[in-house]
């Protein structure tokens, strides 16, 4: 067993694997939730956390179900069902405003190839009616620092569980990048993030938790 972190500790979990994840869909602030596969990352990353022997002091999700349920039983599998936990609109994902709800494929017959590269891609470019990687980043940035870090500040250990964009733009904060580089970040789902803080509320250690897919992945998904 791992030797237990001391005080400070932020660890960032991606959602597991969402129904529209699986059928390829733009999800943005849309609210499916977990698939089989999605429950089974969740309790997958709860234990790998758990043999870091990290005792949580609060907890913050979204305001959308896919990530609440993902902490729900990480915590279950901690046997820390009683860490109050924060929800917030500041933590949901990335509003992909008429790409949500289309399949991917489907989106590049309407607008071209390209052009919805450019919308995944790009860090300050929105697809219509929705968010850029920046316009997240502008929502996350002052809720991290009015509402998270305080919390961090005060010795406690703290976990967020959220979405691969708003937990993009943290990344972006603690560990000072900017938006080409925060942009080859890949946030597998179920991958937990454990980050020892500074006394700035930035990162000076992250250790990246991936499970053996063995684990994470239902039998008809390994490789054979």
């Amino acid at each position: 067993m791992t030797d237990a972190l001391s005080d400070n500790v932020l660890v960032l979990v991606r959602h597991g694997e969402s129904e529209w994840n699986r059928l390829n869909l733009f999800t943005g602030w849309r609210n499916p939730d977990l698939t089989d596969k999605g429950l089974i990352e969740a309790r997958v990353a709860g234990r790998m956390i758990k043999d870091h022997r990290i005792k949580f002091d609060i907890a913050f999700t979204s305001g959308l179900k896919r990530a609440q349920h993902t902490l729900d039983i990480i915590l279950g599998e901690l046997n820390q069902t009683h860490v109050p936990i924060t929800k917030d609109l500041a933590l949901n994902e990335r509003d992909y405003g008429e790409l949500s709800g289309l399949n991917k494929d489907e989106a590049r017959k309407k607008w071209g190839e390209a052009q919805v590269l450019l919308w995944r891609r790009s860090f300050d470019i929105p697809p219509p009616g929705g968010e850029s990687l920046k316009d997240t980043l502008a929502r996350v940035r002052p809720y991290y620092d009015a509402v998270i870090w305080p919390q961090i500040a005060e010795g406690k250990n703290v976990m967020v569980v959220a979405h691969g964009n708003s937990l993009r733009a943290m990344i972006m904060i603690l560990e000072d990048i900017d938006g080409e580089e925060i942009l080859e970040r890949e946030l597998a789902t179920g991958a937990p993030i454990l980050y020892r803080l500074g006394a700035d509320g930035r990162s000076i250690d992250r250790k990246d938790l991936l499970p053996a897919r063995s684990l994470a992945a239902p039998p008809e998904d390994r490789i054979m």
